[in-house]
């Protein structure tokens, strides 16, 4: 006989975690993003600081003049506008370039973290194993039957063919959502996705076949298969408001993306949650998630990069 109670509690606890987890891997890239709001009027329109240093050597090593973190000793440096000969009008055109975002290929991986690429990669794949085999083993001891869990049958070709129908129109609405919150100036934080995007071919090949798998399978198995399918059938919970619940679960859980992300994720949410009650299928759900992250990378930073 299965144990919904104990099941739920597991379930309960390992999102509390993962969602507290969640809040300080975000804390954590957004750190360094502080030295942005540095004065830049610390340099003049020609390029140098006050002590005469050069920009190009900043570029040189990777940052720009406003991407400098300054410590207590500099606290002490002062604008150095007296002597600058440059026409106002020079100088208004170079502050708008230096304030336009920059096109550059990996120009958006720029201070995004202090963790490395594959850092994140590992943290992601760890993390999902880790949470997944608890709440796997959890419905494994509880004796939850695989039907609760969309897991009959596992995968079909006819259910593989239903999951990327279903993504492709999902990451056409996403790329519709997306911009139409930037065309009212409202952008997602995409340092994520930047922390998150390799320079390799070998990088790319890790991503689109491990972690974006990895992302898929278990965030779907915990946000669809067991907060909606394993909850309804042990405790009788309209379905719809299960799919309700486990959308803002899912939102909360992507925090790191802004406040337009967690809207965005948020509509995903109750539309995977949705795919979720029409085919009763973990697998379709797991493809059609794994098609919008794939193709949000493949558009956003492989064919376009820095948009």
């Amino acid at each position: 006989m299965t144990d919904w109670t104990t099941f739920a509690a597991v379930v309960g606890v390992v999102l509390a975690v993962l969602l507290v987890l969640t809040r300080r891997s975000a804390d954590l890239l957004r750190a360094p993003n502080s030295g942005r709001d540095v004065d830049t009027d610390r340099f003049d329109q020609s390029g140098h600081d006050a002590e005469g240093h050069s920009d190009d050597a900043e570029a040189a090593s990777g940052f720009a003049a406003d991407e400098w973190v300054w410590g207590a000793g500099n606290d002490d440096r002062q604008p150095e506008s007296a002597g600058s000969t440059e026409p106002a009008e020079s100088v208004e055109r170079s502050e708008q370039a230096d304030a336009a975002p920059s096109t550059t290929p990996g120009a958006s991986r720029a201070g995004v973290g202090a963790l490395s690429t594959a850092a994140v990669y590992a943290n992601v794949v760890v993390s999902n194993g880790l949470f997944g085999s608890v709440v796997a083993a959890a419905a494994w001891w509880t004796a939850v039957p695989p039907s609760a869990l969309g897991l009959s049958p596992v995968a079909s070709p006819e259910l593989l063919l239903v999951g990327v129908a279903v993504g492709a129109a999902l990451a056409a609405g996403n790329e519709v959502a997306g911009r139409v919150a930037t065309r009212f100036g409202v952008r997602p934080d995409e340092s994520l996705r930047a922390a998150m995007t390799p320079e390799r071919a070998v990088g790319w090949a890790a991503l689109l076949l491990v972690v974006l798998p990895s992302v898929a399978v278990f965030e779907e198995f915990l946000f669809r298969a067991v907060l909606v399918g394993a909850l309804s059938a042990g405790f009788g919970v309209p379905t719809w408001l299960l799919v309700a619940g486990s959308a803002a679960a899912f939102a909360a859980g992507h925090g790191a993306q802004g406040r337009a992300g967690i809207v965005v994720t948020g509509l995903l949410g109750v539309a995977l949650g949705a795919a979720y009650v029409a085919t009763g299928s973990l697998f379709a759900v797991a493809v059609a998630h794994y098609v919008v992250n794939a193709a949000e990378f493949v558009v956003h930073e492989a064919l376009a990069p820095g948009e």
